[in-house]
């Protein structure tokens, strides 16, 4: 008697032992699909969408008003956008002081003043400096100080603009370009490919459509790494991704951080 009683609980303890097991099954094969598909990604998969309004110029205009002499190749942001009309699409960043990278074409010598503009969404300044061109054509990128009133603040929209003066007395002679950035929230699974990423964080970001810390990761790297092809090929393939493969070749010239 005892045996046949105690038969029904040795079935569901094999019941719930099974389960118990398909469940971990499962949950460490989803962790591994995860690391998988971010280690097989590549910058030439990713196709950074437009995220819809606003939307700036990403190709260098210049003022109305002013006289600049005209340039081979165009003063660029180096973001995603669309080359029919030279626009640039709203890219994402999980950083409160992200960086902002530009390309510096070949400039006449008395040209050397450049100025980086964050406002937000109502055209009220954040941060307005002035910095010093080096003279040498090459993509640039500027730091945002790591200070509380210029911190960006989650799901708000921000508004940025590079310019460089023609003149240094006529401030309405210059070329321009501007985009726009929003701050998205970093979720505990972003932080987990994140940690599995390691120095190679640039994936995860391409894979998650995060285009200001996937360049920023990815050029610092490159930067760092003069002699390391795979990060050279990166850039390549991720400037292509965005139609900018023309400007791939040019060094990192000039990494700005306002002393503020």
């Amino acid at each position: 008697m005892n045996k046949n009683k105690s038969f029904p609980k040795q079935i569901k303890l094999i019941l719930i032992t099974l389960l118990l097991s398909l469940t971990t099954s499962q949950v460490q094969a989803k962790s591994f699909n995860n690391i998988v598909s971010i280690k097989q990604n590549k910058p030439t998969d990713q196709q950074f969408p437009d995220d819809g309004d606003p939307t700036g110029r990403r190709r260098g205009g210049t003022s109305r008003r002013g006289d600049c002499p005209n340039l081979k190749t165009p003063l660029t942001a180096l973001v995603p956008g669309e080359e029919t009309n030279k626009k640039s699409f709203l890219g994402t960043t999980i950083s409160e002081y992200p960086s902002f990278w530009v390309y510096i074409p070949e400039l006449a010598s008395d040209i050397r003043s450049g100025e980086f503009v964050l406002q937000d969404q109502e055209g009220n300044d954040i941060l307005r400096t002035p910095i010093t061109l080096t003279g040498k054509p090459g993509a640039i990128s500027i730091k945002l100080p790591q200070n509380p009133q210029y911190a960006l603040k989650p799901n708000l929209k921000y508004h940025w603009y590079f310019n460089v003066y023609c003149s240094p007395d006529q401030k309405s002679s210059v070329y321009f370009v501007d985009a726009w950035v929003r701050r998205v929230t970093l979720t505990p699974q972003l932080q987990q490919q994140l940690n599995n990423a390691k120095s190679q964080k640039y994936k995860v970001y391409i894979a998650n459509n995060i285009w200001y810390d996937a360049i920023n990761n990815l050029g610092e790297l490159r930067r760092k790494n003069p002699g390391a092809d795979s990060f050279v090929e990166d850039w390549a393939k991720l400037l292509k991704s965005v139609n900018l493969s023309e400007l791939a070749p040019a060094p990192i010239v000039q990494i700005y951080t306002p002393n503020k």
